[in-house]
């Protein structure tokens, strides 16, 4: 696995895509997901997770960044 590196281009940063077997451009964010579906535990539940979408095929991955 290839670590991200920012690229030139606006909003971005070049990430290997499984996808397309490329380094490509991808934009990223950070997301906050409740995982709890029972609504007295979803205020507990939020997480963060690191979404990146690659701009060249649409394919879109999801990492929970908090593993605790």
């Amino acid at each position: 696995m290839t670590m991200a590196t920012t690229d030139d281009s606006v909003n971005g940063m070049t990430e290997y895509c499984d996808e397309c077997d490329l380094d490509t451009l991808h934009e990223v964010s950070v997301q906050i997901r409740t995982e709890s579906l029972k609504k007295e535990n979803a205020q507990f539940s939020r997480e963060p997770y690191r979404v990146s979408e690659c701009q060249r095929c649409g394919n879109r991955t999801s990492q929970r960044m908090n593993n605790a």
